[in-house]
């Protein structure tokens, strides 16, 4: 659309300008505009292959999907925030790069017991296009990565909120939870209206729900949380992550009960328990790792980085040692100083790409270079160890679960965050 608009404000001759609108009108009429989101569009074409793909997954997850026009406005919804996260990781440069991608494909076909050929060929087989999968797989990697950067920057964890934790009786809960949510939210700044509007709506969903309405249906059509399409799957969560007053509210529920509309700075949340586990592990396996990091700069663009780390990776390779390859170059000057030395970690501790190169490398060896999106890695893994939950650990695990916790309320803040700070134009749905 925005090549249509160019090209009709040109200086060209009466009957060549009347051809271009005339384009533009046939144009529009074949594939109508859904929303306008800053200075990009939603197409209706995608609206309707999405809400069909979404609707095709509900029906094969065994629930009933809510009317066309609600699950199409649901969608509408996911692709506008969409839009506005993957125009935020253009600003701010955030990227998924063909090897990073490849690896993820890889995965995905280990995971189903397939080469990434048969990987391939299952999804035309049912009908999918390969080259159109693998970029929603880079979109959804992509949407990860940005989320995580700017969610992250939002969270601290002070030694007071680790202390109060360590003494509560959540710090010692091994339970871990399946959980399904229904979101009704509510802004920052509502008024008393708003939030009785918000807290009737949210009434009157568990009505339904007392009355045997479908949980996920109700989800899809109602819930304001970003999982709203997945009939609000939240996964396995530990009891020590949730916050308190979730975690209070399901305590003594069973699989297949929900709870009572929880009110949280975020609105009405409505929980699930689908399943119900204890968690009996004691032991944690850690890695001792040292690594270089290089990261882009003022005079050392992206690539260049990643050249320079290529470089380095070779003359490891040739017998360099790794502590004085560390000391001259990383990026990681507490680290850099100690010849790339982080010490013992643990899962969880490090960002995925991280954790990811690490556990896939042997003792004594060294990873190729990966990127994560503090730049370009590379690690030597120096020993394993299986050990107790040290006092130590204890606290990293607590330092962990209120990040976690955190992570889902900013989550939430950020989203509204960005929708309010953009410009959304919907078109009416037909």
């Amino acid at each position: 659309m925005r090549l249509f608009k160019r090209v009709i404000g040109l200086k060209l001759p009466l009957f060549a300008a009347l051809l271009c609108l005339q384009q533009v009108q046939a144009a529009e009429l074949i594939d109508r505009v859904a929303a306008v989101v800053n200075d990009d569009i939603v197409l209706e074409s995608e609206l309707n292959n999405r809400t069909q793909l979404v609707h095709e997954q509900i029906k094969s997850q065994g629930n009933q999907a809510p009317s066309d026009n609600v699950l199409k406005n649901q969608v509408l919804e996911k692709l506008i925030m969409d839009r506005i996260q993957l125009q935020i990781a253009e600003r701010q440069g955030i990227r998924v790069s063909d090897q990073e991608l490849n690896a993820a494909l890889q995965n995905i076909a280990d995971k189903n017991n397939l080469t990434l050929a048969q990987f391939r060929e299952a999804l035309i087989a049912e009908g999918r296009d390969y080259a159109q999968a693998r970029e929603q797989i880079r979109q959804e990697m992509l949407l990860a990565r940005v989320q995580q950067a700017n969610v992250n920057r939002r969270i601290s964890v002070s030694q007071q909120e680790i202390d109060n934790y360590l003494a509560s009786d959540q710090a010692s809960s091994n339970v871990d939870y399946q959980l399904a949510n229904i979101l009704i939210a509510v802004p920052q700044s509502a008024t008393p209206e708003i939030i009785q509007r918000a807290e009737a709506e949210a009434d009157a969903i568990y009505q339904k729900l007392n009355d045997g309405a479908d949980f996920p249906e109700l989800a899809v059509a109602n819930s304001d949380a970003s999982n709203a399409l997945n009939g609000g799957d939240l996964g396995w969560r530990a009891e020590k992550e949730l916050p308190s007053d979730l975690a209070s509210a399901i305590r003594s529920l069973h699989p297949g009960q929900y709870s009572r509309p929880i009110r949280t700075p975020a609105g009405f949340h409505i929980l699930m328990v689908r399943d119900k586990r204890g968690d009996q592990q004691t032991l944690i396996e850690q890695t001792k790792v040292s690594h270089i990091l290089i990261t882009p700069n003022e005079i050392r663009n992206s690539t260049q980085a990643r050249q320079l780390a290529e470089d380095l990776y070779r003359r490891l390779q040739e017998g360099q040692p790794f502590d004085e390859l560390a000391r001259q170059y990383s990026d990681d000057a507490a680290s850099g100083s100690q010849g790339g030395e982080l010490g013992w970690t643990q899962p969880g501790q490090m960002v995925p790409e991280f954790e990811q190169a690490m556990n896939a490398t042997e003792i004594g060896q060294i990873s190729a270079p990966f990127e994560s999106r503090f730049g370009w890695h590379i690690l030597k893994v120096e020993d394993r160890r299986t050990q107790d939950f040290s006092d130590e650990m204890r606290e990293s695990a607590a330092r962990n679960a209120i990040r976690k916790r955190k992570y889902n309320e900013e989550f939430d803040n950020w989203l509204r965050e960005i929708r309010s700070e953009a410009y959304i134009e919907r078109k009416d749905l037909k």
